[in-house]
């Protein structure tokens, strides 16, 4: 009787897994369906369609265009507690648009593509919360959920989420990302504000009447020079870049409008606030002193990134089951090539075969942002990567590699570990008060959120004019 119940149990657990083997060409489809539309931030209306169908046919119910973004949505499958959740992401980069060939070849020049891995992420979440779904379906009590989360790549779609209260009922969340290394993340990363400054001044013929102009361009450089001259009084840890989207039409036009977008950057939301005053502040200035006037709109504001140890141990655990990435002799010919063409150092196939082990002290080396962070301040959150390529995020090598059935392998791999891990949870709730009480043990019980963009809405003006720019 005893053998009978524990060969019931085991037979349920593989439930799961048994899914995954049975569907590696579905998954395998799917991400280089997402890879070849490489759609950007807040216009990805084919990649979430494909998701959302998917899931329906599995018997998930999606509510649709949530916190008022179009390619947002939220499915679910289940009912009641616990409530565990994966987060889907799919839009691409722009300028990265790669064919999977091992050497450069953009499928359309200047567009965009998935140098991030997105096409995996979405595809991982998909497939882990359906796997999940078929174990709940056996009498299974609890609820899978899966959010579909657009424009990461600086959009933050995930921060509006957050501010909504969709993760409000949530237990614990664990996310996927494409790395080189086979790990759970053990790095807080950087709290990141995205800033438009608009400049606006008075046009005039630079030649012949240039004393009747005020050049917004003016404005624009005058502010650049002061934060570059401000840099050795910021924190050493702090990341401030730049672009100017806008400096004007012709040089013999005073330009009456100029733009310029900043990402400011540093592991302490308390010190990213304080250099979001001062260079408003340096902005003010700088419009005085040219005689131009600026404004400002948010673009995106995302968090640090909050480990749960308990939970990442857990995952651990089943990502060491899991094991790594297991390369056919063709797949390692394929990377070897990419690798000479991309002038990478040698290839280490060690990347894709070893689990890295857990990491108990959680580093805060900075740098990286991620919107996965405005999650991790509410709901206790672990990250699951896995090797795909062997050099570095948003290049044209890496956006090679994830239309591959290399980068499939490893997206499975992570989704088999999520699958592993929230079985264990809806078996043994308990270890969720563990995880709750890590989680505390940093934010504290009476923590309240304070979403960094206050009440903005998302910037999905901007991102459709990148789509276009992109498309043409």
């Amino acid at each position: 009787m005893i053998k009978t119940l524990f060969a019931a149990a085991l037979l349920a657990s593989n439930i799961g897994l048994d899914w995954f083997d049975a569907h590696f060409k579905t998954y395998d489809k799917m991400q280089k369906q997402i890879h070849e539309y490489a759609e950007p931030g807040y216009v990805e209306y084919k990649s979430a369609e494909l998701i959302i169908n998917h899931l329906e046919e599995n018997g998930f119910k999606v509510e649709r265009g949530v916190v008022n973004i179009p390619t947002a949505f939220v499915a679910s499958f289940g009912e009641g507690k616990p409530v565990l959740a994966v987060l889907a992401e799919y839009d691409a980069l722009p300028g990265m648009s790669q064919d999977t060939t091992a050497c450069f070849n953009p499928v359309v020049k200047g567009g965009c593509g998935h140098a991030c891995g997105h096409n995996l992420i979405g595809t991982t979440a998909t497939a882990a919360a359906v796997a999940v779904s078929k174990w709940l379906a056996k009498g299974h009590t609890g609820t899978i959920r899966l959010y579909g989360c657009p424009a990461e790549e600086g959009g933050g779609g995930k921060t509006y989420m957050v501010r909504e209260g969709l993760f409000d009922d949530v237990d614990c969340v664990i996310s996927y990302h494409p790395m080189s290394h086979n790990q759970i993340l053990r790095d807080t990363w950087s709290t990141k504000i995205g800033i438009l400054f608009n400049f606006e001044g008075i046009t005039s013929h630079a030649g012949g009447a240039p004393h009747l102009g005020r050049s917004a361009l003016d404005g624009v450089e005058a502010f650049n020079m002061m934060m570059n001259m401000n840099r050795e009084h910021f924190h050493q840890n702090s990341r401030i870049h730049y672009v100017i989207t806008n400096g004007g039409e012709a040089p013999n036009i005073v330009p009456d409008k100029a733009q310029v977008y900043y990402y400011l950057r540093h592991q302490d939301p308390k010190v990213a606030k304080d250099i979001l005053e001062r260079t408003i502040a340096a902005a003010k200035g700088a419009a005085m002193g040219t005689g131009t006037t600026v404004k400002y709109d948010f673009v995106a504001g995302s968090y640090s990134m909050l480990c749960n140890t308990h939970l990442g141990r857990m995952a651990q655990r089943n990502l060491e089951k899991v094991g790594g990435v297991k390369l056919t002799d063709e797949e390692k010919a394929y990377l070897e090539e990419l690798n000479r063409n991309a002038g990478l150092p040698a290839l280490d196939l060690s990347k894709y075969e070893k689990v890295k082990p857990f990491q108990e002290v959680i580093s805060s080396q900075g740098g990286s942002s991620d919107d996965t962070g405005d999650v991790s301040q509410v709901v206790p959150l672990c990250r699951v990567e896995t090797c795909v390529s062997p050099g570095s995020l948003h290049t044209w090598h890496f956006s090679s590699i994830s239309g591959t059935s290399i980068a499939t392998k490893a997206m499975l791999n992570a989704a088999k570990t999520i699958y592993l891990t929230f079985v264990e949870l809806y078996k043994n709730p308990k270890e969720l008060k563990k995880i709750r009480e890590d989680w505390e043990a940093v934010q504290g019980k009476d923590y309240k959120h304070e979403c960094l963009v206050g009440n903005e809405p998302p910037a999905l003006e901007y991102f459709r004019n990148i789509a276009k720019k992109a498309n043409k």
